[in-house]
C-alpha cells in the first residue's frame, strides 16, 4: 500500500511512527507484494474495483524483530540492529527515505535518519 500511496503523491521522505509497538515481537512480517487470483500484481498497483480488490492477497516477507525497548532510544544509530533493517526494507520496498522514527508514546519521542534533529 505504501508503493501505492508514494506513486500517487510522490513522497519525498516518509515518517513511520509507533516502532515501539513491535518491540515486543520475535518477528515481525512486511507485506512485499500483492497477487489477484494467483497472479503477482507489478509493485505499488492496486486493482481499480472492490471486487478484484476482494480477491487479492498479501505476501509477506518475515523479519526477525528487537524485543526489547526503544523508547528511550534518542539517535538513529541507538536503535537494534534489526530495528533498523527493517525500517532499511521498508525503504528499499517504497523507494523513499525514512526521515523520521517515533520510538514511545509522545510527540518528542523520535528519532532523526539522515539529518539533524532541530531544537
Amino acid at each position: 500500500m505504501l508503493q501505492y500511496s508514494h506513486n500517487v503523491n510522490g513522497y519525498a521522505s516518509m515518517n513511520i511512527t509507533k516502532l515501539d509497538v513491535l518491540s515486543e515481537l520475535p518477528e515481525i512480517k512486511i507485506g512485499v507484494s500483492y497477487t489477484l487470483d494467483g497472479k503477482a500484481l507489478p509493485a505499488g498497483r492496486m486493482p481499480s474495483n472492490l471486487a478484484e480488490y476482494s480477491r487479492v492477497k498479501v505476501v509477506y516477507e518475515t523479519m526477525p524483530g528487537w524485543q526489547c525497548d526503544i523508547s528511550k532510544v534518542t539517535e538513529y544509530d541507538q536503535l537494534p540492529l534489526a530495528a533498523r533493517n527493517y525500517l532499511d526494507r521498508i525503504e528499499q520496498l517504497v523507494g523513499v527515505p525514512i526521515s523520521w522514527v517515533g520510538v514511545g508514546p509522545g510527540r518528542e519521542d523520535m528519532v532523526t535518519k539522515g539529518f539533524t534533529k532541530q531544537e
